[in-house]
């Protein structure tokens, strides 16, 4: 082992990444422990220039960001063969190493530690960097709970003189997006993708996306849609299935459009956990999946329920569209309540008629319901999608009489 790199004292080896050693180390000039990651430049002139670009240009990238969520990068040199990184020096764990603990975290933990991850992002995103590799190794949980992100080393920065080529793919391919993975220009709804991946992991203990091969799983991520993470573990209130689905969007479109928005919605759900309030619409079915139009129940009749499917648009907003699907699936104190906690208006009767309407038309034979919904108390909001069998018979009254009027008003005069 190596006993100095540039002015830092090395203390003792952490262990090794993609591109080369990490070592715990010394600053003397201010007596600071750091962390010093390093890359062995002795390598073919082809190779040696990538990785060496790549090595400072993460240097670069974090060196920008000044965040609690974000690691800190102090300096950046190089000794002979040897490029290194100086940064914080983070006392924790990898979340990689806790999920590979085998425990199930509570929900409202693995919450806590998205929420960090996505206020981490979002300040990165700001300032025009993309992380492009996020995933549980390069998230850091260290004291009471505090996340920080690590690893820029594939990062996209507008002013950035690495570029990769054209159709060359970066990242881990468990939580790369569909643009990732067809080689498409990449934003910062990649990686949104790519948390919301991290996020289901986190809640289920298995990620959503798997194969025997790379492909096998690129072809899953583009093709398949999974499980909701309800459906495979209880504790997952029915809220976060309509957020992780909307995380996993395939289409950039449809996904959350920026990491501030998927942060808030996150937060609004472990808040109301947190106060003891189920934050949920309804259960979700075992071997249920999360396609493009998520089923859900509204009432019928008295003595039975057809899933009808709500669509998730283009245009489709988290808080808006769990307003309108609990409305249908809850009772009238349930939907005030997620209104207060979203500071989201109330659906007009017109939205949730329009909604039920247009879900039915895109419901095909074969869709399986991911919510088994309870048939919901006669509330106003309930009665206004119900077929109006009672008043049909009224309008059918009112014409009767309307038509007798008319007669007797005829030999009258």
């Amino acid at each position: 082992m190596i006993s100095q790199l540039g002015r830092y004292e090395i203390v003792s080896e952490i262990g090794q990444g993609a591109m080369g050693i990490v070592y715990k180390a010394k600053d003397p000039l201010i007596d600071r422990i750091v962390a010093i990651k390093t890359i062995n430049l002795s390598l073919a002139d082809d190779e040696k220039e990538e990785y060496e670009g790549r090595f400072y240009q993460e240097a670069r990238a974090a060196g920008r960001l000044s965040h609690p969520n974000i690691v800190t990068v102090f300096d950046v040199g190089k000794s002979g063969d040897i490029a290194y990184i100086a940064m914080e020096f983070l006392q924790g764990r990898e979340l990689r190493d806790i999920l590979n603990d085998g425990k199930r975290l509570p929900v409202e933990q693995a919450l806590d530690i998205v929420v960090q991850v996505a206020q981490g992002l979002s300040y990165a995103h700001e300032h025009n960097i993309v992380h492009r590799d996020v995933k549980p190794s390069n998230i850091m949980v260290v004291r009471d709970g505090h996340v920080k992100i690590t690893d820029f080393g594939i990062a996209r920065m507008e002013s950035a003189s690495v570029r990769t080529q054209t159709g060359m793919v970066l990242g881990s391919p468990k939580y790369m997006s569909p643009e990732q993975v067809t080689g498409k220009q990449i934003d910062q709804r990649s990686d949104i993708f790519s948390l919301g991946v991290m996020l289901y992991e986190i809640l289920v203990g298995q990620v959503p996306f798997t194969g025997e091969h790379v492909n096998a799983i690129m072809y899953q991520i583009l093709n398949t849609t999974p499980p909701p993470p309800g459906a495979l573990n209880p504790e997952v209130p029915g809220m976060l299935n309509f957020i992780v689905a909307k995380a996993l969007a395939k289409e950039v479109a449809d996904r959350y459009q920026n990491a501030k928005e998927f942060a808030a919605d996150l937060r609004a759900c472990r808040d109301k956990m947190l106060r003891g309030a189920p934050a949920e619409a309804a259960k979700p079915l075992p071997g249920a999946q999360l396609p493009d139009a998520i089923p859900v129940r509204v009432a019928a009749s008295d003595d039975e329920s057809k899933p009808v499917a709500a669509g998730l648009s283009p245009s489709f907003d988290s808080s808006g569209a769990t307003m309108r699907l609990a409305a249908m699936t809850s009772t009238q104190e349930d939907v005030e309540e997620l209104s207060r906690t979203f500071k989201m208006e109330l659906p007009t009767a017109g939205a949730l008629k329009q909604a039920a309407q247009g879900t039915a038309k895109s419901t095909a034979s074969s869709t399986i319901p991911l919510f088994e919904g309870r048939v919901p108390a006669k509330t106003d909001a309930a009665q206004k999608v119900e077929p109006a069998g009672n008043s049909g018979n009224l309008l059918l009254l009112g014409a009767g009489l309307l038509v007798l009027a008319g007669l007797v008003a005829f030999f009258v005069l």
